[in-house]
This record gives structure tokens, sequence and C-alpha cells, in this order.
């Protein structure tokens, strides 16, 4: 346990000093208290021989450890397993620092169970610990520390930490061919420019042959490239600074979480996951005893996207004025018809519980459909513009050399 040195008053009025060993600070005024003793001053010692031989600040866990997505997951499902063998949560993070072998996780896992054990709710201390537990994990973890939960909301975690790691590697392992084909082909366009069309260029001069019109033009495009790159460049990184200055004020985030949302492809994956989350929270909050506006509330603080939150906030407020939850919804205007359908009919039996937990289980199969869809879509789209590409150029190296040839033929 951690040591603490005080400066307090006797009964006498004297000043004494001294140290305790206990687990916090509201244990070191307990103590001094019951030896009628008046604190002044209460801190952590400077230095505690710990068992290892090591003063406390040298032991004491490292602060702010970023961890990796996939550290995340492994983090967050290992305590889930701890937590469900029956551990209590300092008990668990214990365990975690001292057997877990990634070292990022081992200072994480340490950093929490400081901070526990000084009285900081484990939702507070995830933001002390790491950066990498965003405000919808901690929201999270505070609702299931609401509910009694704990364990069920870190499972519900780690698959949806799983589900988007796997969208993000899935996406990238469909890109990768695309973009070597890509690649190759702007190298083509490179040694094309600079190698080839000037030799032909030459070719149909001596001929007298004029070059084709599209040969032409891919020329003309090719010197204006090289001729003002630099000014491409500098215009893309002024709008791409721009932009990001003008989505940094609210009314600007608002709009682009909302553009998100249309966006081809990608909008229904986005909102697709959202509902499968908003259910899946919802469904555990309610069938762990959480007061259904309580548990809006915390579904509001944790989402992250400002579009959506708005609209969840419109909803909380008109639960507070006592309208149903379906009727708030369907007057948002950004949820389903048939989630809302299902919300009503929940509520009339009183088994909303229930009917989120089946809209969850709907939208889990929407959202692996929607990702399938994604990851054949976008490559065959790359494809494509790429073969385009290939296309073009072929056409004029042909081109340009047939015209040659009978230029050279005709004298």
């Amino acid at each position: 346990m951690p040591a603490f040195s005080y400066t307090a008053i006797d009964p006498n009025g004297a000043r004494v000093s001294g140290s305790l060993v206990v687990r916090n600070k509201t244990e070191v005024y307990r103590e001094l208290e019951s030896k009628s003793l008046t604190p002044i001053l209460v801190d952590a010692a400077a230095a505690t021989a710990s068992p290892t031989g090591k003063s406390a600040a040298s032991s004491k866990a490292k602060r702010g450890t970023r961890l990796k997505r996939p550290e995340v997951v492994l983090f967050t499902e290992e305590l889930a397993d701890l937590l469900d063998a029956g551990m209590n949560l300092e008990r668990a993070l214990k365990i975690l620092h001292e057997r877990q072998a990634n070292k990022s996780i081992r200072e994480v896992a340490g950093c929490l169970r400081e901070e526990i054990r000084e009285g900081t709710r484990f939702s507070k201390a995830l933001a002390v610990a790491s950066p990498s537990f965003d405000e919808l994990f901690a929201s999270l973890v505070a609702a299931g520390e609401a509910s009694g939960s704990l364990p069920e909301i870190l499972r519900r975690l780690v698959v949806n930490l799983k589900q988007l790691h796997n969208l993000q590697r899935r996406t990238a392992g469909a890109m990768i061919y695309p973009l070597t084909v890509m690649l190759a082909c702007v190298v083509l366009l490179f040694v094309f420019s600079t190698v080839l069309m000037p030799s032909l260029s030459e070719m149909m001069t001596k001929t007298g042959q004029d070059l084709p019109l599209l040969t032409d033009l891919l020329i003309r495009f090719t010197e204006f490239m090289s001729a003002w790159w630099w000014l491409l460049l500098a215009l893309a990184v002024g709008s791409a600074t721009l932009f990001r200055a003008a989505i940094a004020t609210p009314g600007g985030r608002e709009w682009w979480d909302g553009y998100k949302m249309r966006l081809p492809a990608f909008g229904p994956v986005i909102l697709g996951r959202f509902y499968a989350q908003f259910c899946h929270t919802l469904s555990n909050l309610v069938n762990n005893g959480v007061p259904l506006l309580n548990s809006l509330r915390l579904v509001t603080r944790g989402t992250p996207n400002r579009y959506i939150r708005q609209r969840l906030e419109s909803v909380v407020a008109d639960v507070g004025e006592g309208a149903s939850l379906a009727r708030a919804m369907a007057k948002a205007g950004s949820f389903p018809e048939q989630l809302v359908d299902r919300v009503a009919i929940g509520e009339q039996t009183g088994e909303l519980g229930k009917a989120f937990s089946k809209a969850a289980a709907k939208y889990d199969e929407d959202l692996d459909i929607r990702i399938a869809r994604l990851t054949t879509v976008v490559p065959t789209v790359m494809l494509v513009f790429v073969a385009a590409i290939v296309g073009v150029v072929a056409y004029c190296m042909i081109t340009t050399i047939f015209g040659s040839m009978s230029g050279i033929r005709g004298r």
C-alpha cells in the first residue's frame, strides 16, 4: 500500500509529523481523526521502500500510455474474463499488471489499479491511464458500473472493437491489389511521358505526321503537371488546412458528421454501426435495471458523432418531458421506421430490453452484409479506374506508333 506523510496539530496545540501506510488519503484523515490530530498537510511520501527495494516514486505506474487497437481489444477481453471468473476489479487489474506479457497493457493496468485504490471510479481512471480509451469507451464503462453489468459491457466493447478492427483490416487488405496496380500505372505514366513520348514525338515530327489529339492532350497535361506541381501541391495543402479548420468548429463538425453518413458505400456502414451500437447498449442498460432516461443520457454522451448526438439529445428531452421513446425517435427523424416499430412494441409489451436485443442482432447481420459490399465495391471501382488509365496510355502509344509507321511508308 502507498505511504502518506502528514503534518498535524495534536490536542495540546503542538505540531507533529509522521507517515501512514494506508490505501488512500481518506483513510489517512480517518486515522488522524481517531488519534485526535487535526491535519494540516497530507501528501504521498516522497520515497517509501517497496518489497522489491524500489522507492514508491520509482514504482508508480506510468500515466498516459497509448495502446494500439489490438492491445485495447486484448486488455478489454482479458479484463472481462477475469471479472467473469468472479474477481473484483482491483484484483483483476493487479493480475493484468503483474502477469500480462505486453508492457503497455501492464502499465495501463498498473495505473488503473493505483487510481482505483485512490478512490477514483474506473470510468474516470481510464482517461488518466491512456488516451486510447475514448469517450464512448468510458461512457459505456460508466454505464456498466451504474448497472452492475461491467463484464457484459466489456464483452460488448470487445465485439465492437473487433468489428471495427476487422472492417479496417478487410478494407486495407482489399485495397492492396488495386493500390499496387495504381502505383504501377503512375510509374507507367511517368515512363511514358518522360521517355517514350519524347522519342515518339520526334519520330512523328521527322515523318511529317501530327500527333493524335489524345496523345497531344496527354503530353500537354504532363508538361503542365511538371511546371505547376508546386502550385497544385500548395492548393491541396491549403484546402486541407482550411477544411480541417472548418470542421473543427461546432457547426462544421456537425455538418461533416452528417455528410459522412450520406457518402456512397461508407455512409450505410457508419449508420449501421451506430444502430447496432445503440441497440446493444440500450439493451444492456435496460435489461440491467438502469432507468430509460439515464440510459439514453449515457448513450448520448458516448456518441462521438455530433450530428447523431444532437438528434439523441432531442430524444432525451422529449422522453424527459413524458413522451414515449418510440414517439421521440420518430420525431427526431434519424431512426428507421422498423426500429421505431420494434421500440413501440417493446414499450407496449413491457419488454423494451428484449426488443432492443432483437434489433441489435438484426443490425449486426446488416452491418456484416454492408461491410462485405464495401470491401467488394471499392476495390472494383479502383480497378476499373486504373484499367481506364492504362487503356488510354496504351491507345496513345499504339496510335502514335502506327501514325509514325504510316508516315514512313508514305515517304
